[in-house]
């Protein structure tokens, strides 16, 4: 179950990474706030991608933490503004797009996806290896 839980947050982290590299440049039209749209997804692209090295190399509580925090706050705002025009919020510009296009889809899925093994990851109980026996000489 180990390997399947880390082989899904990867690859679920690297299609979000994708995702929002490519639509990075798109995003720089967007207006309001002091950090623009591109800046945003460029972000969000290198967090995803970092955390599925982590889990890639470290598959641990904290590593599949990290997974589950940048996966599960990319599906609630990818979400938040589909459905909600919140606005500027401080230093964010207006994300809202109330549009669906392939890539959300792709995304959305890649971010759920990771989402839930992450949490199960973070829950399930980690295996540790057996020790070594070792070969017991007589006395």
């Amino acid at each position: 179950m180990g390997i399947l839980l880390r082989v899904l947050v990867v690859a679920g982290l690297l299609v979000d990474a994708v995702v929002h590299w490519r639509f990075a440049p798109d995003m720089a039209f967007v207006e309001g706030g002091s950090i623009g749209g591109d800046t945003l997804f460029r972000i969000q692209a290198v967090a995803a991608a970092l955390a599925a090295v982590l889990v890639a190399v470290w598959p641990r509580r904290w590593s599949y933490a990290i997974a589950f925090a940048v996966a599960a706050s990319a599906v609630g705002a990818l979400l938040l503004y589909l459905w909600v025009d919140v606005g500027a919020l401080g230093p964010l510009p207006n994300m809202h797009d109330p549009v669906w296009y392939a890539e959300k889809t792709w995304s959305l899925v890649g971010e759920g996806v990771a989402a839930l093994a992450a949490l199960a990851g973070m829950v399930l109980p980690e295996r540790t290896p057996a020790p070594e026996r070792a070969e017991r000489t007589p006395a």
